[in-house]
C-alpha cells in the first residue's frame, strides 16, 4: 500500500495577476517551462531546475490549481519549496547538474565544434556556469 501525503495549500503564497489574459499567458508559460523541465530530467543538455523554479514562478501568477499542484509534486515540490524557503540548491541536485553539464559540454567541444574560439567559448560558459552553480548554497552539503 502506497502512502499519500497530505496536500498543502499554497495559494496564499500567489500573487495573481489582476488581467485574466496575463493569467492565461503566465498558465501557458508555466505549462512551457513545467514541460522543458520534464524534457531536462531526461535529456542531459537542458537544466531541470531552472525550468521548474520558472514554471512555479508563473503558476504564481496565473493559478493557485497548477501552483499548488507543482508545489504537491513528489519529484519537483521539494526543490522549488527549498528555493523559496532558503533560497538553496540540494547538494546532490547540483552535483549532478554540473556533472552531466560538464560531460555535455566536454562532448560538444570535442565532438561536434570544429573552431577554437567556440570550443574555448564553450569551455569558458562551463566553468562560469558551474562556478555560479557551485556557489549556491546547500543546506544538505555534507561535513567537510
Amino acid at each position: 500500500m502506497r502512502k499519500t501525503r497530505e496536500k498543502v495549500d499554497y495559494s496564499a503564497d500567489m500573487k495573481r495577476h489582476d488581467s485574466p489574459a496575463v493569467r492565461l499567458l503566465f498558465a501557458g508559460l508555466g505549462t512551457l517551462f513545467v514541460l522543458l523541465g520534464i524534457a531536462g530530467a531526461l535529456l542531459p543538455v537542458l537544466p531541470t531546475t531552472p525550468f521548474v523554479l520558472l514554471a512555479a514562478g508563473c503558476y504564481a501568477r496565473a493559478s493557485s490549481r497548477f501552483y499548488n499542484w507543482l508545489l504537491n509534486n513528489r519529484t519537483f515540490g521539494p526543490t522549488i519549496l527549498e528555493w523559496r524557503r532558503y533560497r538553496s540548491i540540494p547538494w546532490r541536485t547540483k552535483l549532478t547538474a554540473i556533472a552531466l553539464m560538464s560531460v555535455t559540454l566536454g562532448m560538444s567541444i570535442v565532438f561536434f565544434v570544429p573552431w577554437p574560439e567556440l570550443q574555448m567559448a564553450l569551455a569558458f560558459f562551463g566553468l562560469l556556469l558551474a562556478t555560479y552553480l557551485y556557489r549556491i548554497p546547500s543546506r544538505d552539503r555534507p561535513a567537510r
